[in-house]
C-alpha cells in the first residue's frame, strides 16, 4: 500500500471531491503557486481559479464568503493555514456559520456545509502567535463538528466525509506530520468513532491529534517496564464516541487526557469531566491531564519543550494513576 503524508492524502481527498461535486471549491491563504507538498498543491491547475480562489489576507472575508456560498449551495473548503489567522474571522465562524442553522432552521432544507481548514500545534519554534491548538475554543460553541486526524489514513477518509457533510466542519491539522498508509480505493470514515490506536489493560490514555504520537511513544516505553497502556484516538471531538472511552476506562480503571491545547476549560478537562458523569466508579485514581499549562507557547526550544506535552510527562502522568 502507498504512504502518503497527511498533507499528500488531504490533497487527494480534495482532488477526489473536487472531480466528484462541481459545488466543492477552495477558498483561502496560500494557494498559489500550485506546486509544494500541501493540501492544496495542484488544484489550480486541473480546477482552475474559479474554484480555487486565493483569497487576500482578510479571514473575516474569507470565512463570510464561505458562509455565504454555502448558503446558495455550493460547498467551500476555507483555507487558513494556521488556526491562529482564524480568530480574525471568529464572528463568521462563530456566529454565522455555527448558529445558523439554529437561527434560520425553520427553512426548510437549509445545508450550511463548510469545511474551515486550519493548522495547529507548535514544536516548531513559531511562538505564541503561530503556535496554538484552540480546539476547546470550537468544541465550546455550538454548531461546529470538530476533526482532528493524526493518521493519513484519517486525514483522506475524514476530509472526505467533512466535504460531504451538510453543516460546518473545523478540521485540525498538527504542523508535524506523520507519513502512513493510505489505500487508492475509495473510502470514507463517519464522525463519531473513536479508533483503540493499542490495546491494554492498566491504564487509558486518550490523544489528540499529534498527541496520539506521542502517547503511542509514551506507551512503548512503558511497556518495557511492565505497563500495559490503552491509547484512544478519539478522531473528531464533535461527535465525541464517550462510548468507546467509557467502555475503555471500565476495564483499564485508570484515565489519562492527552491535549496540546490549554489545561484550564480544555479537551482533557471535558472529557475527563464526560467519562466522572457516565462512570465514577469505575474509576481507581483521578484522571490525569497533560496540556499546555495555561501559557502562550514560547519561542525559545528549551522553554516550549517546558509548556508543551512531551512522552515523558505523558509517561509521568500515567504512572502516577497507578501510583
Amino acid at each position: 500500500m502507498r504512504t502518503l503524508t497527511i498533507s499528500q492524502a488531504m490533497n487527494e481527498a480534495l482532488h477526489e471531491e473536487m472531480r466528484r461535486d462541481p459545488a466543492v471549491y477552495v477558498v483561502g491563504l496560500g494557494l498559489y503557486p500550485s506546486d509544494g507538498d500541501d493540501a492544496t498543491s495542484g488544484l489550480v491547475d486541473e480546477f482552475g481559479e474559479r474554484r480555487v480562489r486565493s483569497a487576500p489576507n482578510d479571514e473575516a472575508l474569507i470565512a463570510g464568503s464561505a458562509v455565504g456560498a454555502a448558503l446558495v449551495g455550493m460547498r467551500p473548503v476555507a483555507e487558513f493555514y494556521l488556526a491562529d489567522f482564524a480568530f480574525n474571522a471568529l464572528d463568521e465562524i462563530l456566529s454565522k456559520a455555527g448558529k445558523w442553522r439554529y437561527m434560520h432552521g425553520s427553512n426548510a432544507g437549509m445545508k450550511l456545509p463548510i469545511v474551515f481548514l486550519q493548522g495547529i500545534g507548535g514544536y516548531v519554534g513559531a511562538a505564541a502567535e503561530h503556535s496554538q491548538s484552540p480546539l476547546a475554543l470550537y468544541w465550546h460553541s455550538p454548531g461546529l463538528k470538530i476533526v482532528a486526524p493524526s493518521t493519513s489514513y484519517d486525514a483522506k477518509g475524514l476530509l472526505k466525509t467533512a466535504v460531504r457533510d451538510d453543516n460546518p466542519v473545523m478540521f485540525f491539522i498538527h504542523k508535524f506530520e506523520d507519513s502512513g498508509p493510505v489505500p487508492e480505493d475509495e473510502y470514507l470514515i463517519p464522525f463519531g468513532v473513536a479508533e483503540i490506536r493499542r490495546d491494554g489493560a492498566d491504564a487509558t490514555v486518550v490523544a489528540t491529534s499529534y498527541m496520539v504520537t506521542l502517547a503511542l511513544q509514551a506507551a512503548e516505553n512503558l511497556a518495557d517496564r511492565g505497563v500495559d497502556v490503552e491509547v484512544i484516538d478519539p478522531r473528531t471531538l464533535e461527535p465525541l464516541d464517550i462510548d468507546t472511552i467509557v467502555g475503555s476506562v471500565q476495564k483499564t480503571g485508570r484515565l489519562v487526557v492527552v491535549d496540546e491545547d490549554t489545561e484550564r476549560c480544555g479537551v482533557a478537562a471535558e472529557i475527563g469531566a464526560q467519562v466522572l458523569e457516565r462512570d465514577f466508579a469505575a474509576l481507581r485514581a483521578p484522571v490525569g491531564r497533560v496540556a499546555n499549562p495555561n501559557l502562550p507557547v514560547p519561542y525559545s526550544p528549551p522553554l516550549e519543550e517546558a509548556v508543551l506535552p512531551s512522552v515523558a510527562k505523558i509517561e509521568a502522568a500515567i504512572l502516577a494513576t497507578l501510583a
